[in-house]
C-alpha cells in the first residue's frame, strides 16, 4: 500500500467504526420514544452526553479552546439539537428501517458544505454519483405514498441537512482538537441549553419508561451522541471529509440490521434493492478523483 494512501484508509476505518455506532440511532430512538417524548430524548441525551464529555475534559485537564467557540456552538446546535431533535419527530411516523435508507442522503450534503465550508473540490464523476444516489433516495421515501413527501421524511431531511454542517465543522476542528476533544466542547458549550431544555420538558417528557427505554436513553447519549463522534470526527479530519463522508452510505445497512432484529420490522426485497443501489453509486463516487 502506498505510504500516501495510508492516512485515507486509516480515515476510512474510524469513519466506519463512527458508522457502526450511528447505525443503531433510528432504532433506539424508536425504542425510546415508548418512554419518553421527542423533546425530552433531544434534550435530555444531550445533557447526559455532556456530562460525560466535562468528565473526560477535566481528566485529561484539556484548555478550552476559547478562539473555537463560533464554530463549537454551530455544530452543536446541528449535531446536538438538530439531528436528534427532527430525527426523534421523524421516527414517531416513519419506520426506522425507512428512515434508515432515507438518510442515505447524507453523505452528499456532507461533500457539498464540505466544498462550501472546506474548500474540497471533488471532480465530476464525484458529483455525478452523489446526486444519483440522492435521487434514488428521494425516489425511494416517496415511492409508497403516492409521490408525496410524508412529514416523516420532511423531518428526517431537516436532521440530514443538521448532520451534514455539523459533521463538516467538527472535521474541521478535530485537525486542531482531536476528534473526541471537538464534540466534547461542542456538548460543553451547549450544555446551559440542553440542562435548562431537560428541566423544563421533563413533567411532560417521561411517560413511565422501563428498563429497555433507560438502555435506549443511554445508548443515545454515551454512544450516538458521544462515543462515535470521537471516531467519526477523526476520520472525517485524516482522511477527508467528502471521501470518509461516503463511507455513512454502509450506516443504511447497519440500521436495516438492527431494527429487523429489535423491532421486528418488515425488511422488504424492495428496500434491499434501494439500498444497494445507493451504496454502489456512493461506492463508485468515492473512486472519483478530488481536485
Amino acid at each position: 500500500m502506498p505510504f500516501s494512501d495510508r492516512p485515507q484508509i486509516f480515515g476510512l476505518i474510524l469513519g466506519f467504526i463512527g458508522v457502526l455506532i450511528f447505525g443503531a440511532t433510528l432504532p433506539m430512538t424508536h425504542i425510546a420514544l415508548q418512554g419518553f417524548s421527542p423533546y425530552f430524548i433531544t434534550l435530555g441525551r444531550a445533557a447526559i452526553a455532556s456530562v460525560a464529555a466535562m468528565i473526560a475534559l477535566a481528566v485529561f485537564r484539556r484548555p478550552f479552546p476559547r478562539k473555537h467557540f463560533p464554530a463549537l456552538f454551530g455544530a452543536g446546535v446541528g449535531v446536538v439539537f438538530g439531528f436528534p431533535g427532527f430525527s426523534s419527530i421523524a421516527m414517531q411516523t416513519i419506520p426506522a428501517t425507512h428512515g434508515g435508507v432515507v438518510l442515505g442522503v447524507l453523505p452528499l450534503l456532507t461533500s457539498i458544505f464540505a466544498a462550501i465550508i472546506d474548500g474540497e473540490r471533488p471532480g465530476p464523476l464525484f458529483w455525478a454519483c452523489g446526486v444519483a444516489g440522492a435521487l434514488i433516495v428521494i425516489i425511494f421515501s416517496i415511492r409508497g405514498s403516492g409521490f408525496h413527501l410524508s412529514a416523516g421524511d420532511l423531518w428526517l431531511l431537516a436532521a440530514a441537512v443538521s448532520a451534514a454542517l455539523g459533521y463538516v465543522l467538527l472535521a474541521r476542528l478535530s485537525r486542531d482538537l482531536s476528534g473526541w476533544e471537538a464534540i466534547s466542547w461542542a456538548l460543553v458549550v451547549t450544555f446551559p441549553l440542553s440542562l435548562l431544555g431537560t428541566i423544563l420538558v421533563a413533567p411532560s417528557g417521561i411517560h413511565a419508561p422501563g428498563a429497555g427505554e433507560y438502555g435506549a436513553l443511554a445508548y443515545l447519549s454515551l454512544m450516538s451522541m458521544f462515543g462515535g463522534f470521537v471516531f467519526w470526527n477523526a476520520g472525517l479530519a485524516i482522511g477527508g471529509i467528502a471521501r470518509v463522508a461516503q463511507v455513512q452510505l454502509l450506516q443504511s445497512f447497519v440500521t436495516l440490521a438492527i431494527s429487523t432484529t429489535l423491532l421486528k420490522e418488515q425488511l422488504g426485497l424492495e428496500t434491499i434493492i434501494f439500498a444497494l443501489l445507493v451504496a454502489f453509486v456512493v461506492w463508485l463516487g468515492r473512486k472519483a478523483r478530488f481536485s
